[in-house]
């Protein structure tokens, strides 16, 4: 399964102001270019508003002022699943298999657009279980029975079944003990090196900006820095103490 850069479109946040409370603004403004068949990077302390700017990208939540284009469509009232329709998936933060449901009836839920299409839905479930085989000898076992790092990959599977172009990464590191966060970031350099657009949101600062071509730095909810990965590369012990002051 590859996605090319050549066919991966650019997601943009144009100037956008967000909030979930009548008067709560958590993003005043921010811009940022996800660039087709690279990692972008949004880094920033608690609070500094990363998180938000994947959910208006996703859709999840609607902007009070400026737009998200999607190769050049204007997708700002999109709904998620309109979005995902072109080609754009969420990785959300935190463990968000459903327990109570088998690993394949999980990965069906990933492919529910194609539950018209008896054909393409099995061999696209059966795609995953080629790209994740360990999935496979266990794939009619509960997923709320699954450790730490196999339920990471169900949430993988169920994110690229439908094989995005775009992908929205959110903390995807959280709460996984080291040696499973390595593996994490493999997977990650992985779809990388498939050319995908992807756009990574996390607390893991060395991690995501070794991975990243270019980064993103919000504070108080507005662009603070950007540039290339190498901007960054010894600087981060520094930015980490700003954001500690703030």
């Amino acid at each position: 399964m590859t996605t090319t850069a050549t066919t991966a479109p650019e997601l943009v946040l144009d100037n956008v102001t967000a909030g979930y409370f009548t008067h709560d603004i958590v993003l005043d403004g921010v811009s940022m270019r996800v660039t087709p068949g690279k990692v972008t990077a949004v880094l920033g302390p608690n609070g500094s508003g990363k998180s938000t700017s994947l959910r208006v990208m996703s859709g999840f939540l609607i902007p009070r002022q400026g737009r998200v284009t999607l190769g050049g469509e204007d997708i700002t009232t999109l709904t998620p699943g309109e979005r995902l329709a072109r080609g754009v998936a969420v990785l959300p933060q935190g463990r968000s298999v459903f327990p109570q449901l088998t690993i394949d009836e999980n990965l069906r839920l990933g492919a529910w657009q194609l539950r018209k299409d008896k054909a393409r839905l099995e061999e696209a479930v059966d795609k995953m279980l080629d790209r994740y085989p360990t999935l496979r000898p266990i794939r009619n076992k509960p997923a709320g029975a699954l450790s730490g790092g196999q339920a990471r990959l169900l949430e993988f599977a169920r994110t690229l079944i439908l094989d995005p172009k775009v992908l929205l990464i959110d903390e995807p590191s959280v709460g996984l003990a080291p040696v499973l966060v390595d593996e994490v970031y493999e997977e990650l350099a992985r779809l990388k090196e498939e050319g995908r657009t992807i756009l990574l949101v996390d607390q893991n600062v060395q991690a995501a900006v070794d991975l990243a071509d270019y980064v993103y730095t919000l504070a108080y909810g507005r662009n603070h820095l950007e540039g290339a990965r190498d901007q960054f590369e010894g600087e981060l012990d520094n930015l980490i103490k700003q954001w500690l002051s703030l």
